[in-house]
């Protein structure tokens, strides 16, 4: 709060799975599995995060446009925080 009137946002950005990422660090069968909940629907959008898609929220943030959001963590996971654990992707996209 200090740093607002300062003209200073502060916000966070929650990617998920991302390509290029941690993701490559696992081994191929989690990776596998992991790409494979997202292309089946669990992220909406139906496929992984890229650095690019991570960058254009970056730059988002960075742009005059962007200097009333303050104090906020931008989920930019292909809708995949939408999603509920609890139930597979199957019968929450119909």
């Amino acid at each position: 709060m200090t740093l607002a009137p300062r003209g200073i946002t502060v916000n966070a950005i929650s990617p998920g799975w991302t390509e290029d990422s941690v993701l490559n660090t696992l081994p191929q069968q989690a990776q596998d599995l992991i790409r494979s909940w997202h292309a089946r629907g669990w992220t909406p959008m139906r496929r992984l995060g890229t650095p690019e898609d991570v960058g254009n929220v970056v730059g988002l943030f960075c742009s005059p446009e962007a200097g009333w959001i303050t104090g906020q963590v931008i989920y930019a996971d292909g809708g995949a925080s939408l999603m509920s654990p609890e139930v597979p992707p199957e019968i929450q996209l119909g």
